[in-house]
């Protein structure tokens, strides 16, 4: 059976590259999306499938019912954009200026749509019932996924699986890890507040950028010398604004940056000694500060029992070497939230290919994908779909019919 829907995804591949096109000509911003998410609920109702739209703000959620008890498995594909210009010389270039899809979220979509309709018409076969998760939003804290499951998306849920497209590995395997995958994002924002002046007058002076730099510096003493280092941890400064002329002194300073983790304890100690650091640099140099602290994804933590399930799904539908155990990512997905209430598991699946230019890091104006990894990851999600609510069913069936002979 898992061998005709694969066959039925490989008739829809045409299809699911034109609406992957279309949907990357026609990028939306998190939070501002109303074509994506209408063009995704139509074709879903147009299958038969129960549809709810505004879930959590955004969100598409479709269910396919099947015709037989059992459990409820659901898959998650994100389709917002990024506030970048695609600088790609192809027919499919996004056309609205300053946005693209730079992430592979367009090829989730679509990849989800043609199982969608494979799935819709296989129902006779189910054991259960699949839930479409389809996420605005995971670009742009808070995401959109809190927001759904808030919203109940959730709610009947056995188990949760979602993959992304990865344009930094060769296209042709899948990538997973037991436990800590990716870690928790979060963000901050030093304003300083000292006392500018003349250039040649730094005596009379509150020097903003100096104490500033002092605050950089000291913040780089957090991970190398307070945290474990078997425990990983990242504290990037990415931006520092002061001043506007060579003559004089700036009277305040702003800085920005990140904070990634997987531990929560150690994503506690950073938050605080952050503003424990802040607070007394610039009292011992008599200007003020203000911290603004804001906590982003958790760390997307798969769970044992279904990572399991799946290194055994997919060592039987496409075979072990093209399975790749990877180390953790320091990059954040709100997937996480996602796991945080339900098992589930999140992995990638290869979409580089340097021979057509899908060679870019993800974020980048040039990136693109090799669009035959919506087929990998289609696969994937189908495999396990199969096994749970059709080969786990007829195992139960078969121990019954055994234990009653």
């Amino acid at each position: 059976m898992l061998e005709n829907w694969k066959a039925s995804l490989q008739d829809l591949y045409n299809q699911m590259v034109e609406w992957r096109r279309d949907f990357h000509m026609n990028p939306e911003l998190s939070f501002q999306e109303e074509r994506t998410p209408k063009k995704i609920a139509e074709y879903l109702t147009s299958l038969g499938i129960e549809v709810k739209t505004g879930v959590g703000g955004r969100g598409v959620v479709g269910t396919i019912r099947g015709e037989k008890p059992g459990k409820t498995i659901a898959l998650r594909a994100d389709f917002d954009a990024l506030p970048i210009q695609d600088e790609k010389d192809v027919p499919y270039k996004s056309t609205v200026a300053g946005v693209m899809h730079a992430c592979g979220h367009d090829g989730h979509t679509s990849t989800l749509m043609g199982v969608a309709k494979v799935l819709s018409e296989n129902r006779e076969h189910l054991h259960g019932n699949v839930v479409l998760l389809h996420q605005h939003a995971e670009e742009l804290a808070p995401g959109g996924a809190i927001a759904m499951v808030e919203d109940g998306c959730l709610e009947g849920v056995d188990v949760v699986f979602g993959t992304h497209l990865m344009s930094n590995a060769p296209y042709g395997v899948y990538a997973y890890r037991k436990g800590a995958m990716m870690a928790a994002g979060d963000a901050f924002v030093i304003k300083i507040q000292g006392k500018g002046g003349h250039g040649a007058q730094p005596h009379e002076t509150v020097d903003a950028i100096a104490i500033g730099t002092q605050v950089v510096n000291q913040l780089q003493h957090i991970v190398s010398r307070q945290i474990n280092p078997l425990k990983p941890a990242v504290v990037s400064i990415g931006s520092f604004h002061a001043g506007a002329a060579l003559n004089v002194i700036a009277d305040s300073a702003e800085i920005k940056g990140t904070v990634r983790t997987f531990d929560p304890e150690v994503r506690d100690h950073i938050e605080k000694e952050i503003k424990h650091i802040v607070e007394n640099v610039c009292s011992a140099f008599h200007a003020s500060a203000e911290v603004n602290y804001q906590r982003g994804y958790p760390a997307v933590v798969n769970h044992e029992k279904e990572t399991e399930v799946f290194i055994n799904v997919m060592k039987q539908s496409v075979g072990e070497d093209q399975l790749v155990n990877i180390d953790p990512i320091m990059g954040s997905e709100d997937f996480g939230y996602f796991i945080q209430n339900k098992p589930g598991m999140f992995f990638f699946t290869s979409a580089g290919n340097d021979e057509i230019g899908a060679s870019y890091p993800h974020h980048h104006p040039r990136f693109d994908f090799d669009e035959r990894a919506m087929l990998m990851a289609g696969n994937a999600l189908l495999s396990i779909t199969h096994h749970y609510l059709c080969e786990e069913q007829e195992k139960s069936e078969e121990k019954l019919l055994a234990e009653q002979a």
